[in-house]
């Protein structure tokens, strides 16, 4: 496995060596580094994982140090920083985790939580990169056993790491979050069994499967193995092959660990605040707690707004006004203890309204406080561990209602569609069933016109020396009224041609149907006076048929409406509507009142007389059909210098 590189800058030898020592038997390659211009040159030249910064240093402040890299993250990512100082410079404290720092621990240090705390900051700047192969911790005293276990799980594809007493594994067991534990039942410290009960009480490794090994022939050591809630129980002469064996068959079937959960046994942030408990801090560090000093709440607070420790431990002799102020600064997964005088119960009821979780006694020795922060954290551990479970619960709750609601949506939605589907088939057949019957009609009244026009003439030819000049005028209407009545019953038989004709979809050219419709209307009146300006290029795809007589239309009536100008000005162009493209014909005619426009596109709706400008009415409702069949759409604009009107084709 290639090692992660860690960087030390501190000016003490002393304090280097430590480091680099205890970094490079945690598997680190490690550079140090006695001043800033040695680091520059060791960043210039190499990237870590982390770096361990001391902030005052012989030729400068190591927060300067960190600004350069913070500054430099866009070039070459971020890289976490542990810094270094005394733990009773608060505002130095305040000032590296302001400007960036990930870590700040404070002199003299626990070599085993900064250790701890450097393996968690190089694995989370590594997180994007997922372990290919299990992890498999072995926790055992004896060198030589751990070393061919390790061997033995890495020829089977494993990753192993070890540890040589229960503390120091369940260090690792926090940070690492192994697939699998092996534990020695006898080990300096806290014995096997005990690393199982841990194990089993933190919420982020109670999951992970554990084979305890014995050298002990003791039936009760076996029993008491299984009530700690080992998975498995084997003799140290067991093959290392079949140890391996047990490890796959029980990781096989382990569950999939929660990787969001914090371990309890994770290196841990202890603040003391006042002035007459800081002899606590030796029994704590050596709980692999580290330890930060304010002398005053104010303090606490200021450092609580940049960095929440696990527990707050605060000296309370007079009142609870400064506990209730660092209670109110933190947040509540962080655990507050309040240290009283023995006998003032008082002072412990105050403390406890102001929102303290733990009221103890100044007499209390180190051992036993310590224990009482280590239940303070545990349940911490549990309230955080209910809560993300109440919010799983409830988003696994959203994501049933929300899908609850889309089906319900999608049920509605069909059968809106289902309806409007129908809706569409019974208007389609309603107006297929009328365009036939106005084409029957308009056929059919054609024979009867044919016969009153017949019988008309026959009468005027036969009898219209013997008609007086009245008859004369009343016959004269007859055959208007017929002509009349011809023309809108061919009119309206286009209009039903135009809905019942199969669409033929071609590259139409509209600039030449438009020169060819304008010539032919020149043809007809020769004397007339007339500009018609046609944009070249006009094409689009359609019915040619359809829309040559779109243009007819349009072109016709621009012509006529136009007729008492002393010259007509007509144009057929495009332009730019909404995105897309839109053509036009426009005139200089009589034009008309916008507020009616619409109407215009109505069949047999006229907005002037027919003495005015003959017609029918049905041109600009045919031109609306056609271009509705085409996925477009029509409209009209006016003004006092005539009319325009556009269609879209889609």
């Amino acid at each position: 496995m290639k090692r992660r590189r860690a960087l030390v800058v501190d000016d003490s030898l002393t304090v280097r060596m430590d480091l680099v020592e205890g970094l490079y038997d945690a598997g680190f390659d490690v550079i140090g580094c006695g001043s800033l211009a040695e680091a520059r040159a060791s960043l210039a030249q190499w990237r870590f994982d982390v770096v361990i910064l001391d902030v005052r240093l012989s030729d400068g402040d190591g927060v300067d140090l960190l600004c350069e890299l913070r500054a430099a993250e866009e070039k070459i990512g971020r890289t976490p920083v542990m810094m270094l100082s005394s733990e009773t410079d608060v505002r130095d404290r305040v000032r590296g985790l302001a400007t960036g720092a990930d870590e700040y621990a404070g002199k003299p240090y626990v070599l085993s939580y900064v250790v701890a705390r450097a393996r968690e900051l190089a694995s989370e700047s590594r997180s994007s990169v997922p372990p290919d192969r299990p992890t498999i911790l072995v926790i055992d005293d004896s060198v030589s056993f751990r070393e061919a276990i390790r061997e033995a799980l890495e020829a089977a594809g494993y990753r192993a790491i070890t540890a040589g007493s229960g503390e120091e594994g369940l260090q690792m067991a926090a940070f690492m979050r192994p697939a699998f534990v092996i534990v020695d039942a006898q080990l300096p410290g806290i014995d096997g069994v005990t690393v199982i009960r841990r194990l089993r009480l933190d919420a982020a490794l109670r999951h992970t499967p554990c084979i305890m090994i014995t050298a002990s022939d003791v039936p009760d050591s076996e029993m008491g193995a299984f009530e700690a809630g080992v998975d498995g129980y084997l003799d140290k002469r067991t093959p290392p092959a079949e140890i391996v064996a047990r490890v796959a068959s029980l990781l096989a079937s382990a569950p999939t660990p929660l990787s969001s959960v914090r371990s309890a046994f994770a290196a841990k942030k202890l603040l003391l605040v006042g002035g007459g408990i800081q002899h606590l801090s030796a029994a704590l560090r050596n709980d692999a707690f580290d330890v930060a000093f304010a002398s005053t709440p104010e303090d606490a607070v200021l450092l609580a707004g940049v960095e929440k420790p696990a527990c707050v431990l605060v000296e309370v002799t007079a009142d609870a006004v400064g506990v209730r102020a660092i209670r109110a600064a933190l947040s509540r997964p962080s655990a507050v203890v309040a240290l009283t005088p023995d006998s003032d119960s008082r002072l412990a009821i105050d403390c406890l309204a102001a929102g303290v979780d733990e009221v103890v006694s100044r007499a209390t020795p180190g051992p036993l406080l310590v224990a009482r922060i280590r239940a303070q954290l545990r349940r911490k551990q549990v309230e955080e561990e209910g809560a993300r479970e109440r919010e799983a619960r409830l988003a696994r709750e959203l994501t049933l209602a929300e899908a609850r609601a889309a089906q319900t949506l999608a049920e509605t939605r069909a059968g809106l569609l289902a309806e409007l589907e129908r809706k569409n088939a019974e208007l389609a057949v309603a107006n297929s069933e009328l365009e036939a019957f106005s084409y029957s009609v308009s056929h059919d009244l054609r024979a009867p016109l044919r016969a009153i026009e017949g019988f008309s003439r026959a009468l005027e030819e036969d009898q219209g020396h013997l008609l007086e000049e009245e008859g004369r005028k009343h016959l004269a209407r007859v055959y208007a009224a017929t002509a009349r009545m011809s023309e809108l019953i061919e009119d309206l038989l286009t209009l039903s041609r135009v809905t019942r004709a199969e669409l033929r979809r071609e590259r139409v050219d509209l600039s030449e149907i438009a020169r060819v419709v304008a010539r032919d209307l020149a043809g007809r009146e020769p004397g007339r006076v007339a500009e018609v300006e046609v944009e070249p290029g006009l094409e689009a795809e359609g019915d040619p048929g359809l829309l040559r007589s779109v243009l007819e239309n349009l072109i016709g009536n621009a012509w006529k409406f136009s007729s008492k100008r002393e010259r007509t000005k007509i144009t057929v162009a495009s332009t730019e509507v909404d995105g897309g493209r839109a053509f036009l014909v426009r005139d200089n005619g009589v034009g008309f009142d916008m507020a009616r426009a619409d109407k215009i596109f109505r069949p047999f709706q006229r907005l002037h007389a027919q003495s005015e400008f003959e017609g029918t009415g049905i041109g600009l409702a045919t031109v609306r059909r056609i271009v509705g069949r085409h996925g477009g759409r029509a409209w009209a604009e006016a003004s006092p210098e005539g009319a325009c009107i556009y269609f879209t084709l889609g």
